[in-house]
């Protein structure tokens, strides 16, 4: 059975993480090898590390950088497509769905419910009703739901449950989905990958693709903490890449491969008590584009999103001020006090990687699905991309089958029954909240936040309260969090930066209106002593962050998407110290 203390991504684990990747040399090559470390490439490492492959998983950035800690963070059916008729696309979707909120992380998904306004009161409640009927019965097949049915809301009731709603709609439908924190699922993830005996680093970049013949057999990666630079041997390669999947193959000097366009999503955080309702139900309402949620999220509401494309550099995606009230002018359209840029606490902003028709080439291989494609790019390289954060699951278990299919067939996945790190024993720690709360003094809010982020993991953040009683007490400048989780995040969790602190372990960037300048010394001063940094990084740290919020606080007064993206390229998210 793996140990938990595998898991764990502090700096000295990084430096044997590294010294194992090295190790993968051409006569000792590793089975696999995945590029990139969002929610396709985590879930791969984790998908194949739980086969009993030899693993290894390389990240340019940090865990979850890019669109994957930038997502309107549901684990959903797609109520959507319904209208589109992908019927096995949205029963994959609930199967996933449940199996995580059931099984797999009941510490990291659940339950959520949403309102669906009537705005005609029969025609709505006739067609909207079929549809979510639909979309329940198809949850119950063969299985025990992991959701509540859903229900009609006539006038009176629905306002009783979201007395926000603009009194002129004429009622609703409740029904259920999953919710999570995506840039912390994606670390779960790889340190589960990382139980599993995987070598995982973040701040590694593939400058190069090694070959023989027309093989790929690995790449040259350089460590950004560093400069150094070292070859990774693998029998096969998957490409992740999300957004930069293009810029990846052609490093790779690939022939054929996919075409991944971005579009652009952004959202907004207002406070909780801007808009009345039961505190763990949301709002769903169509848009002329799509659909625009409002969802409960902790002390705030996360609203959104937007779909326009995106034609700057994928790595400074940006909010401009028309986003901005586009999103707000939508979610007015449904609430009975309408919000103002004044309300606005936070944005943040994410691309979506729109998967384009595949043009396979002479001899190319692929397979293809309506959401996601795995395709052999080059012999020994396989890609996939597209997809939908909810069936991440299954685009793992593809990719890594598609690619050992030769060398691996009898090595089926085990995803759908291993648990991400932090289900197991949760379940008990749960029963046993009141009396760890009353221990630490912790009310009811702070020990269920606390479960939700750390599942069975948390009695080792409260060991670092044990052992010092000063991290026991909130951030300053940021209550939500305690000073215990800034160190853990250091120690276990593969924060290298105060960026990744602020904005992916915490997410401070967009839950306080100074987007979390105002804890960066407290939370750089404690990084300072688990991470060695001098006085001289820790001031830079803290300067870098600061210039990088102001450079997305000004995107965000601009009215196009050149300029916004200008704005950012300025500031860098975390300084380069090699």
């Amino acid at each position: 059975m793996p140990s938990p203390r595998q898991s764990i991504l502090g700096p000295e684990a990084r430096g044997e993480h590294l010294d194992r990747l090295r190790a993968a040399t051409a006569d000792n090559p590793l089975d696999v090898l995945i590029v990139g470390g969002g929610v396709n490439g985590a879930g791969a490492a984790f998908d194949a590390a739980t086969r009993g492959l030899s693993v290894g998983l390389v990240e340019a950035r940090d865990w979850a950088a890019g669109t994957s800690s930038r997502s309107s963070k549901l684990m959903h059916g797609g109520l959507r497509y319904l209208e589109m008729f992908d019927f096995k696309l949205v029963a994959e979707a609930l199967r996933e769905r449940d199996l995580l909120i059931k099984r797999t992380a009941p510490h990291l998904v659940r339950p959520i419910s949403f309102v669906f306004p009537f705005f005609h009161k029969f025609i709505d409640r006739f067609y909207i009703g079929a549809g979510v009927m639909l979309y329940d019965l198809m949850q119950v097949v063969g299985r025990r739901r992991a959701v509540p049915w859903h229900r009609h809301l006539f006038h009176k009731k629905m306002l009783q449950v979201f007395p926000g709603l603009k009194k002129s709609i004429t009622g609703a439908i409740e029904y259920y989905d999953g919710q999570m924190d995506d840039a912390r699922f994606v670390m779960m993830l790889v340190r589960s990958a990382a139980q599993y005996d995987a070598a995982v680093a973040n701040y590694t970049t593939v400058v190069g693709y090694l070959h023989e013949g027309k093989k790929v057999v690995g790449v040259r990666v350089r460590d950004e903490l560093t400069g150094d630079e070292f070859e990774v041997h693998s029998g096969h390669v998957i490409l992740a890449g999300g957004v930069w999947t293009q810029d990846q193959q052609e490093l790779a000097g690939a022939e054929v491969g996919l075409k991944v366009l971005a579009s652009k999503g952004i959202h907004i955080t207002v406070e909780k008590d801007r808009i009345p309702a039961d505190a763990d139900t949301g709002v769903i309402t169509k848009t002329e584009k799509s659909v625009l949620f409002l969802i409960p999220w902790d002390e705030y509401w996360v609203i959104g999103t937007t779909d326009t494309k995106w034609n700057e550099d994928v790595s400074v995606p940006a909010a401009t001020s028309d986003d901005i009230d586009y999103v707000l002018e939508h979610a007015n359209a449904v609430l009975a006090n309408d919000l103002t840029r004044d309300d606005v606490v936070g944005v943040y902003t994410g691309l979506r990687p729109l998967l384009q028709p595949v043009d396979k080439g002479d001899g190319a291989s692929a397979k293809v699905s309506r959401e996601h494609t795995v395709m052999e790019v080059e012999p020994g390289l396989s890609a996939i991309a597209g997809g939908k954060y909810t069936t991440y699951r299954v685009m793992a278990e593809d990719v890594v089958d598609f690619a050992i299919r030769r060398d691996h067939p009898d090595r089926p996945s085990l995803t759908t029954s291993v648990p991400v790190i932090g289900a197991q024993g949760y379940k008990g720690l749960v029963r046993d909240k009141n009396k760890i709360a009353r221990k630490y003094g912790f009310d009811s809010v702070r020990i269920n936040r606390l479960l939700f982020r750390y599942g069975s993991l948390l009695p080792d953040v409260l060991a670092l309260i044990d052992a010092d009683e000063s991290l026991g007490k909130p951030l300053e400048h940021a209550q939500r969090y305690l000073r215990a989780e800034v160190v853990y995040a250091a120690r276990a969790e593969g924060a290298v930066h105060l960026a990744d602190v602020l904005t992916r372990r915490t997410r401070l960037d967009y839950e306080t209106r100074d987007r979390g300048a105002n804890a960066a010394e407290e939370v750089a001063e404690l990084l300072s002593a688990e991470l060695g940094w001098d006085a001289n990084r820790t001031r830079l740290e803290v300067e870098t962050y600061k210039a990088f919020i102001e450079a997305r606080l000004a995107a965000e007064q601009t009215h196009s998407d050149a300029e916004a993206a200008a704005a950012l390229a300025a500031a860098p998210e975390h300084p380069q110290v090699r």
